[in-house]
């Protein structure tokens, strides 16, 4: 006798074949009655053609498939109602959705999955615009002074570049002596501040005669010292070229009686056509030539002097004089190629000499100045020069020069064009030191204390805390530079007052910069 796992049961006991399919057929009534409710929401394409056969074959299985795909027929169904209800509640222009992914791969004769989303969908909501700082400080009644005359003016916060206040600021006008700012970083971007501008002496092409070629340094004293920081000394260039004179013996005992006076370093006018004689009269600034002495004051030691009418030929009896030669014919013309040198004699660097500049206001330096770098780039030595050097020098700091019309270095005309908004991006620059521009700043008059400040804002809260370059000519008054303000913000300003001003224009100037020294980063634009 068999064990019990090997006793056959009824269902494996052998029959006729028509009993068989009779038994068949009952145990498909259940199956097919499940399949054709599946039929009713599965497409037609999804569904097996020869399916009495199957069903026949695989009751048990079809059972089971037909429970599944009504599982995820009725699942899918679910996800499409909630996701319905979840687009009309949180739909935004800024949300980013993920893309539909798929759980598996459909395979032939089966039904398509239903898409899912991603794990990582989500809605992102657009940032909230930071709010922009309300300012509530005006100094929209000391702007509107009528002895301001037509008024231009920018401030900026020198942090961050925000213009805070702007009178008509892009409008392009004349700067008065502000114009030495830019002359001087113009300078400090082509020559540097280590540059020393020579004077030379060699041997002319006639017996006798000698050649005192000029570099186009202003500031060479006639006596051993004027009123310029470590000038180079005529005295000691005429010492230099005796002693050269008497080594050579070709020239040795012979007298010195000729010295052609060599000034071609500039060319073109010597005065600008644009400006007024008078500044020359009165002792503000002298011709603009490649060779003289003093800045061409006929007090070597005052910042106000009487100048010339020629200061190449005054430098060239400067010179006689130092040599020992006073009787020595003098006449401008040009060195031999190629002649032998006798003598050297160099200038302050460029770091001295831009904040004596600034602080008196010099205008025949400033010429120099701006004159050297046209030379230095190339692009010409004379007047017209300036229109392409300046604009070219000061682009080397990432400013728009575009605008810019500049007819000399030193402010005297009014045909000069410059922005209160270039001035304040200028200063930003200035103020943080880039390149060398650092000269500029610890070179500017501060209020109240030095240079041509040194007499205003006398008792103001603002003294010691702008320092500014001023200007002044006949057609307006200026103040341009930078403000540490009483809440620690650092300003940019220029303020311009123009047309028909008197000296009063200066008070209004400085009561206005002392309220924006109060007002600080809350300076209000209205």
């Amino acid at each position: 006798m068999g064990s019990m796992s090997d006793t056959p049961t009824p269902e494996d006991q052998p029959v006729s074949r028509r009993a068989r399919r009779e038994a068949e057929a009952r145990a498909a009534e259940p199956a097919a009655a499940t399949v054709a409710a599946v039929s009713a929401v599965t497409p037609a394409a999804a569904r097996p053609t020869p399916l009495r056969l199957s069903l026949a074959r695989h009751p048990r299985a079809w059972a089971a498939a037909a429970a599944a795909v009504a599982l995820v027929v009725l699942g899918g169904g679910a996800f499409a109602a909630g996701a319905a209800v979840g687009s009309s509640a949180e739909a935004a222009p800024e949300a980013v959705v993920a893309p539909v992914t798929t759980s598996a791969t459909p395979t032939a004769g089966a039904a398509a999955p239903t898409p899912t989303p991603a794990a990582d969908a989500r809605v992102v909501p657009a940032a909230p615009a930071a709010a922009a700082p309300v300012r509530t400080c005006s100094v929209a009644d000391l702007a509107t002074d009528g002895r301001l005359g037509t008024f231009l003016g920018s401030v900026r916060n020198a942090t961050t570049g925000d213009i805070l206040f702007d009178r008509s600021a892009g409008t392009f006008a004349r700067t008065a002596s502000v114009m030495k700012v830019l002359s001087s970083s113009a300078a400090l971007a082509v020559l540097g501040p280590d540059h020393r501008v020579p004077t030379t002496v060699v041997k002319g092409s006639a017996p006798g005669q000698v050649v005192l070629v000029g570099g186009g340094d202003i500031t060479l004293a006639s006596s051993g010292s004027n009123i310029y920081r470590d000038a180079a000394s005529l005295p000691e260039l005429a010492d230099q070229v005796k002693a050269a004179w008497a080594a050579d013996p070709s020239t040795a005992g012979t007298p010195i009686t000729s010295i052609v006076l060599d000034a071609s370093v500039f060319s073109g006018d010597r005065w600008q056509p644009s400006w007024n004689r008078k500044e020359q009269r009165d002792g503000y600034s002298s011709e603009v030539t490649g060779l003289q002495v003093d800045g061409d004051r006929a007090e070597p030691s005052a910042n106000v002097s009487a100048r010339s009418d020629n200061a190449v030929l005054r430098a060239g009896q400067a010179f006689a004089i130092a040599l020992g030669t006073p009787g020595a014919d003098l006449a401008e013309g040009v060195a031999p190629a190629g002649a032998p040198q006798l003598g050297q004699v160099l200038s302050a660097p460029v770091s001295t000499m831009i904040p004596d500049a600034l602080l008196r206001s010099d205008n025949t330096e400033a010429e120099m100045l701006a004159r050297l770098v046209a030379v230095k780039l190339g692009v010409g030595n004379s007047f017209e020069a300036l229109r392409t050097a300046i604009p070219q020098a000061l682009a080397t700091y990432g400013l728009d020069t575009s605008g810019l019309t500049i007819v000399d270095g030193s402010g005297l005309s009014d045909d000069n064009g410059v922005s209160p908004n270039f001035l304040t991006a200028l200063f930003i620059k200035i103020r943080n030191g880039e390149g060398a521009l650092g000269v500029v700043r610890d070179g500017l008059p501060v209020a109240g204390e030095s240079g041509t400040l040194a007499g205003r804002f006398n008792g103001s809260p603002a003294a010691g805390s702008v320092i500014a370059k001023t200007g002044w000519i006949d057609t307006g008054y200026t103040l341009s530079g930078i403000i540490d303000s009483a809440d620690g913000t650092p300003l940019t300003f220029a303020f311009f007052a123009l047309d028909d001003v008197g000296d009063s224009a200066k008070t209004a100037i400085d009561a206005l910069t002392t309220a924006v020294y109060e007002c600080g980063d809350n300076l209000s634009n209205n």
